[in-house]
């Protein structure tokens, strides 16, 4: 579930091992490169966790961050 914390919606997903927490990253990158809106994000082995904020709004949430998260989730969602 996405928590906003800190002015940043914020996630942590795990995954079975690193190769199906990578293919998510990168079926995420796809869709983050689409809507010009980039995450911040980690990865340690299977876990993948995000930070979403809006630098150009003065590093706050806002419908762009709202929509990639949602984006994240479906993906998330169909794995």
């Amino acid at each position: 579930m996405w928590i906003e914390q800190n002015n940043k919606l914020v996630r942590e997903y795990e995954f079975e091992n690193f190769r199906e927490a990578f293919a998510f990253m990168t079926q995420v990158a796809e869709v983050a490169e689409e809507m010009n809106h980039h995450p911040w994000w980690s990865n340690v082995y299977n876990k993948v966790c995000f930070e979403l904020c809006t630098h150009d709004a003065g590093d706050t949430v806002t419908e762009k961050d709202e929509a990639l998260a949602d984006a994240i989730e479906a993906i998330y969602d169909a794995l």
